[in-house]
């Protein structure tokens, strides 16, 4: 971590946030709970639909585009101003800062992006916040972060900063903060904050890719295209998301593919180093590439590695639904040897006559994926789904807007928390 500057920081702020009365429980809570809308505590905030943006909004992206040259700086400063302001937090962060420290900036833009559309931005704080109950982060924990980051502000954004910046800067992270603890007040009334899972199966598929099967110590509610948030003894407080390759099974069992990447703290050391037996820990399920059960749309879903884990469950899903719909798979490796779950994938479309599966081997999978989906065709009535690297998300969704999916109907994972997978 870069030495902090000398200077202290300006302003002595003081963020204040009221833990809300945690809701009932209803009497039969829904395995994955839907995003609520969320009033505007902020007092203008966020923007309404089509205005023009708000005041505060303008302020925190000045501030934003100021600080974002430094960033390295500001997120150092910041952790600095946390951990000796408040060295009991320390424990709630991993001992390698390599991957945490570049978190927040990620999270700021992210708030930044959608500042004034409260119907992305409000879903986003909701899975931060009750995301953030497996860190064993409490409501009290917020005021000092909030104080940390209006002081690395400050001392960072020197054009931009000023009563005005810091007042609006207080206003959005108080209510960002009281959406995010709203959110895991509402969701300790319905699942825990993790579950441990024993290994029960190590399958090494390639020298590099295994098959991780887990069975939790209590039910484990899901649906197929999710992924969740994983945690090894081995580096304890780092957690990496991995997609479920199985819709979900009778036996509760859990199944995850996972590559061994350079650097790649978690999944190395599932594939080098986990055997039956071993516990780890398991956060709630995320995302929203699951499969709509309320439409007969065909679906085309794009593959790319590992990535073809949760189209495998979303196929699973449709065949337990007793759906026909045509589900066309195009599953990209960089070798013949890395297609690791093919044999699976064509029985499946042996005993499926509305699968059909496309093997596609290329060095570029950022490009060839999805450029062969072009040379097949029509897609205008299919729902889209793609799974893979970062790289190849971004390229596959350009690419299938072109060839005319309109891009409400192209569903993937969360790029932003896939860049830091490994």
């Amino acid at each position: 971590m870069d030495a902090p500057p000398t200077r202290p920081a300006r302003g002595t702020t003081q963020i204040r946030l009221v833990g809300r009365p945690a809701p009932r429980p209803a009497t039969a809570p829904p395995a994955v709970p839907a995003p609520r809308a969320e009033p505007d505590p902020a007092g203008g905030l966020f923007a309404a639909d089509g205005a023009e943006p708000s005041a505060d909004a303008v302020v925190i992206r000045r501030t934003l585009a100021e600080i974002a040259p430094i960033a390295d700086n500001v997120t150092s400063y910041f952790y600095a101003l946390v951990f000796t302001g408040h060295p009991e937090l320390r424990e709630l962060f991993p001992a390698a800062m390599d991957v945490q420290r570049d978190r927040l900036l990620k999270a700021l833009l992210t708030a930044a992006e959608h500042i004034d559309n409260p119907q992305v931005l409000v879903p986003y704080l909701r899975r931060l916040g009750s995301g953030h109950r497996k860190y064993g982060t409490l409501p009290q924990h917020y005021p000092a972060v909030g104080e940390a980051l209006i002081g690395a502000l400050s001392r960072y954004a020197a054009d931009s900063w000023g009563p005005e910046a810091e007042a609006a800067w207080v206003r959005a992270y108080t209510t960002i903060s009281q959406v995010m603890i709203d959110a895991a007040a509402e969701d300790e009334q319905v699942r825990p904050a993790w579950w441990h899972a024993e290994v029960v199966s190590h399958d090494l598929r390639t020298p590099d890719i295994a098959v991780v099967t887990v069975r939790p110590d209590q039910p484990y509610p899901f649906l197929a295209g999710q992924y969740t948030s994983l945690e090894t003894p081995w580096w304890p407080r780092v957690w990496r998301h991995y997609s479920f390759a199985s819709a979900p099974r009778s036996d509760g069992l859990l199944s995850f593919h996972v590559k061994a990447v350079p650097a790649g703290w978690v999944s190395t050391a599932l594939v080098r180093h986990a055997r039956p037996g071993d516990v780890l820990r398991l956060g709630p399920p995320a995302g929203s590439m699951v499969v709509d059960h309320s439409t007969d749309n065909g679906m085309l879903c794009l593959g790319g590695g590992t990535g073809i884990a949760p189209i495998k469950a979303m196929i699973e899903d449709v065949a337990e639904h007793g759906e026909r719909r045509p589900v066309e798979v195009f599953y990209g490796a960089r070798r013949d040897g890395d297609l690791y779950d093919i044999d699976t994938l064509l029985g499946l479309q042996q005993s499926h006559p509305w699968l059909s599966v496309r093997p596609v081997v290329s060095d570029g999978l950022t490009g060839q994926l999805p450029d062969a989906v072009g040379e097949h065709g029509p897609w205008s009535s299919y729902d889209a789904f793609i799974s893979g690297p970062p790289a190849m998300i971004r390229s596959g969704v350009a690419a299938l807007k072109r060839i005319g999916i309109p891009g409400e109907r192209i569903r993937h994972d969360a790029v932003e928390e896939l860049v830091a997978a490994g």
